[in-house]
């Protein structure tokens, strides 16, 4: 059976608020239904989420859809990224191909990227160890510690070769419950047709 690691789609940017506290945009939202009607979603048995807010606003349209309460787990988060706080993109994307790039050195303050991927694995294990494996779950947060997951259960080096790319987030890779092996690279969550391996 599968599991799908959903990062949310696009985000109300305001350098005012706490990354932490940004809501989706209209776009993400709109995005966010759409995936939520799609049939594979009806197949899932739990929904575990970030406490970010755009995390658990991309959560509770699944959740909506499924009739399934999220539930809410601090460690899901994305790399703590406060020492800077909000960044303007272009900065950005240059301080996330260094903190990429040097996994066990911190940009700037940012959180290693080998403990951010330490801390959502071991996350991730938790809730899996607890989970019954022949039932679909999801896991919904963010893309730079999903991209973290996704090399660890490819077992390759932490790569930004690995991230979802450009566009805004609101992609998924899927992975195997029984085996941890990735079944499907990033794909947008609106056009992902569901697994139909065991």
């Amino acid at each position: 059976m599968f599991a799908v690691y959903i990062t949310h789609p696009q985000v109300l940017i305001d350098p005012e608020v706490p990354v932490p506290d940004w809501g989706l945009s209209a776009t993400g939202a709109a995005r966010a239904e759409t995936a939520a009607r799609l049939s594979w979603v009806q197949a899932l048995s739990r929904i575990v989420s970030s406490d970010e807010v755009k995390a658990k606003k991309t959560a509770a349209f699944f959740g909506r859809a499924t009739g399934i309460e999220p539930e809410i787990l601090p460690d899901f988060h994305e790399n703590d990224r406060s020492a800077t706080g909000f960044l303007p993109p272009d900065v950005f994307e240059a301080a996330a191909d260094a903190f990429f790039a040097e996994p066990e050195k911190s940009f700037r303050g940012w959180e290693r990227a080998v403990d951010a991927q330490k801390r959502i694995v071991t996350a991730v294990n938790d809730v899996l160890a607890r989970h019954d494996t022949r039932q679909p779950v999801a896991f919904v947060g963010h893309g730079v510690v999903g991209t973290l997951l996704k090399c660890h259960l490819k077992g390759v080096e932490i790569s930004r070769a690995e991230d979802q790319g450009a566009g805004g987030g609101g992609n998924l890779f899927a992975f195997s419950l029984s085996e941890r092996a990735v079944l499907c690279d990033w794909t947008p969550i609106e056009t992902w047709q569901g697994w139909t391996g065991q």
